[in-house]
């Protein structure tokens, strides 16, 4: 990942500074992180050899509360890739109301190449690396790409014992028997399900007569697949990283999700197979799914998918980021142009740090909330802020990203002002 991806995830942000009146030294503060840690990881494979694996983590900003972001296992990873996708859990949580800051870790890996015991112990080694540096009041960790609840809940758990009592607020997205929220597994493609609901209805689609494609079928991409076949749309493509399946007349997602269930491939822990092994539809490509002539759009899948190279091919009248930065700024420029609505990962995905959040406060109180009650505050509080994402669109006759930014920069700019302006150094005339 070059280091171009802050630079580029900032150009929303200069973009929305336009619209709101904050101080100077806000807006420099926002450009730059308030804190990176980067570790090296001494882990003993099954033969016996030791590899080294390097981590990070990254608090943005914590001016709303302490950093609240998840933890990446993948080979692209780097401290530019953390340093954004912290940038972005910033105005996440702010959009979101949340009383977080930003912050994103990740360790460079293929956790495919690793069996079950590696990833414990290169979890337990990214905790010991860390553990000052996070807690429940400091920096909270969370799930993201190729890490899960179990992963987490070995995280959860040496934690504890390096501080030697019982910790469940220091990670969410545990396992239920340990503390974890119901619905936190779901909770990023759910809350994309609300934002997508709330808004199509406004340019008048219909749901049996919208054609969807998802690109990216784990987690969040799969269970928005299938929210969204149930409640009556036509899915027409999914994908995943070795490639995707489309039928014009729409695809049985409930029936794809389960054939990938049944075939695991390295030692259970991960899937690796792709959905494109059913050969009932016609095989494309990640690409070719993306400039498919469908009504919305779902990148679900990593950074950087639509760029300047392939953004005039996009066919789709609505974009809905479920992954976090799919678009690249110069491609928002194209998407414009060409009356293509794109609406941003900071609040189509915030579903998950929204539970998140959740968790962490049922950790805190001790109260445990059902499924129907973490569902409804999630789906109150994601309907509540697309409605004012919208309306501040509306108002500015601006596009939806930069609005959401717009929403999120009064909130900080809120929280800044009224801490002052802890200006430390100040210059002391004589």
């Amino acid at each position: 990942m070059s280091q171009s991806l802050l630079a580029d995830a900032s150009v929303r942000l200069e973009q929305a500074l336009k619209y709101v009146s904050i101080s100077e030294d806000a807006s420099e503060r926002l450009k730059y992180p308030k804190a990176s840690l980067s570790v090296s990881i001494p882990v003993r494979m099954d033969d016996g050899s030791l590899r080294i694996f390097q981590g990070y983590r990254v608090r943005y900003d914590d001016t709303r509360g302490p950093g609240k972001g998840g933890v990446r296992y993948h080979p692209s990873v780097s401290l530019d890739e953390v340093q954004s996708l912290a940038f972005w859990m910033t105005f996440k949580c702010a959009l979101l109301n949340l009383p977080f800051g930003g912050a994103k870790g990740g360790i460079t890996v293929n956790p495919k190449e690793l069996s079950k015991a590696e990833l414990e112990r290169l979890s337990r080694g990214y905790i010991e690396a860390i553990a000052d540096f996070i807690g429940p009041d400091i920096d909270i960790l969370a799930p993201d790409v190729y890490t899960n609840e179990m992963i987490m809940g070995w995280m959860m758990d040496q934690y504890s014992i390096i501080r030697r009592r019982i910790s469940p607020g220091v990670v969410t997205g545990k396992p239920l028997t340990m503390g974890g929220s119901q619905g936190r597994d779901i909770a990023t493609a759910t809350g994309a399900f609300h934002v997508i609901n709330t808004i199509l209805p406004k340019f008048g689609q219909i749901k049996e007569k919208t054609t969807i494609a998802v690109q990216g079928f784990g987690n969040a991409g799969a269970e928005i697949a299938e929210l969204l076949h149930k409640a009556g749309y036509k899915v027409v493509a999914v994908s995943d990283s070795q490639g995707g399946i489309y039928a014009v007349q729409g695809l049985d997602i409930p029936s794809i999700r389960q054939y990938k269930l049944n075939h695991p491939t390295v030692t259970g822990v991960y899937c690796k197979d792709s959905v494109c092994n059913i050969i009932e539809h016609e095989v494309i490509t990640n690409e070719q799914l993306l400039t498919l002539d469908v009504d919305v759009l779902i990148p679900a899948a990593l950074e950087k998918q639509i760029t300047e190279k392939n953004a005039s091919e996009v066919k789709a009248k609505f974009i809905f980021e479920v992954a976090n930065g799919p678009i690249t700024s110069s491609a928002d420029a194209i998407l414009d142009a060409k009356g293509i609505h794109v609406f941003p990962d900071i609040l189509v995905n915030a579903g998950g740090v929204t539970v998140s959040y959740l968790e962490w406060v049922q950790n805190r109180n001790g109260l445990y909330w059902s499924l129907t009650e973490v569902q409804e505050r999630l789906k109150v509080r994601m309907i509540e802020e697309t409605e004012a994402v919208w309306r501040i669109s509306q108002e500015f006759a601006v596009n939806m990203r930069t609005s959401a930014y717009i929403h999120a920069l009064h909130r900080l700019n809120e929280a800044m002002s009224a801490k002052g302006t802890r200006d430390y150094y100040r210059a002391v005339s004589h």
